[in-house]
């Protein structure tokens, strides 16, 4: 896994006296739009750190492919303690992290793609020269950030870490705004427009009946990071049943085993991938991966303006 990104939703929105990540702006809400353009811009994985409410907010994006990690004392602690949970989970997994906050949810995709594009270890997107989010972390930065002290938060992290901060600049005002009071929301709202215009495909391998989908390789992934079912399905708000009847038809029309289970003892049993598993996971990773960038290459072909990427015909 290249590229993950956290995004730190546990709080409990006393300042704005609603539950921010579920309030709509257009027709989807604050936190469904920022994972849509996190993976818009190439997150292979994108993990939600939730606390207030969050069977609630896990429900709500139960479909949108990101993965759930809790902060069970979300509320006697700050949120830097919630950011060290999201770069726990990736760490040793990605070269890349990106970072943000659930509550600044119009910074595009081309904002992110410029950080990934920068090739700095460290980096954040600046606007009418203020510093905004998404930020940049590489691996590295990463395990200095999490050997630190939380003094000062992630602000005080990041200037501890010893590798300096390489600002990007963009023309993105969404880096910036943020949701924290009825008043900011009103503005989030006179400023929402197209910006998610992309193309969505989700795809699956049939035969009879669907067997492999985003949702099942997640389950593969998780099974294989987590060597737990059980958990595996938490983290992706997938009822066990539902866990298990999709692996018992992905093995049926396959004819082969893809989940290895071990019978419990002391500790409990255990799950992991077979080779074969691995190696199904592995070739859809990859095919879904090229798909998605030949679709989105013939989309700002066939649509430049919904795209952003105007043609060379000069038609305005």
């Amino acid at each position: 896994m290249n590229i993950g990104a956290v995004v730190v939703a546990a709080g409990m929105s006393s300042r704005m006296g609603a539950f921010k990540p579920m309030l709509s702006i257009g027709s989807i809400s604050i936190a469904q739009r920022v994972v849509a353009t996190l993976k818009q811009a190439g997150a292979q994985r994108v993990a939600v750190v939730t606390g207030f409410n969050a069977d609630e907010l896990e429900r709500h994006l139960a479909r949108s492919g990101a993965v759930f990690l809790r902060n069970e004392r979300y509320a006697e602690t700050e949120m830097f303690d919630s950011v060290r949970i999201g770069l726990e989970y990736f760490r040793g997994k990605c070269q890349r992290v990106l970072f943000t906050p659930v509550d600044i949810p119009l910074f595009t995709a081309a904002t992110v793609e410029a950080l990934l594009g920068c090739g700095a270890p460290l980096a954040c997107p600046v606007c009418r020269g203020e510093r905004g989010h998404p930020i940049l972390m590489s691996g590295g930065v990463v395990e200095r950030v999490l050997a630190g002290g939380g003094e000062g938060g992630l602000r005080g992290a990041l200037e501890r870490c010893g590798v300096p901060m390489t600002e990007v600049e963009v023309p993105d005002p969404g880096i910036l705004l943020d949701a924290d009071t009825p008043a900011d929301y009103d503005g989030l709202l006179k400023l929402h427009n197209s910006q998610l215009t992309r193309p969505v495909l989700e795809i699956g391998i049939a035969r009879e009946h669907r067997f492999l989908d985003s949702r099942v390789a997640m389950l593969l992934s998780l099974i294989d990071e987590t060597q737990s079912v059980r958990t595996a399905c938490q983290r992706m708000q997938m009822s066990y049943s539902a866990g298990w009847n999709a692996l018992n038809l992905l093995e049926k029309e396959l004819g082969g085993a893809v989940v290895m289970r071990s019978q419990g003892g002391a500790k409990g049993g255990r799950s992991r991938l077979t080779g074969y598993g691995r190696e199904l996971l592995r070739a859809y990773e990859g095919f879904t991966r090229r798909v998605n960038e030949t679709a989105n290459e013939l989309f700002a072909g066939f649509f430049p303006r919904l795209s952003g990427k105007e043609g060379a015909d000069g038609e305005g």
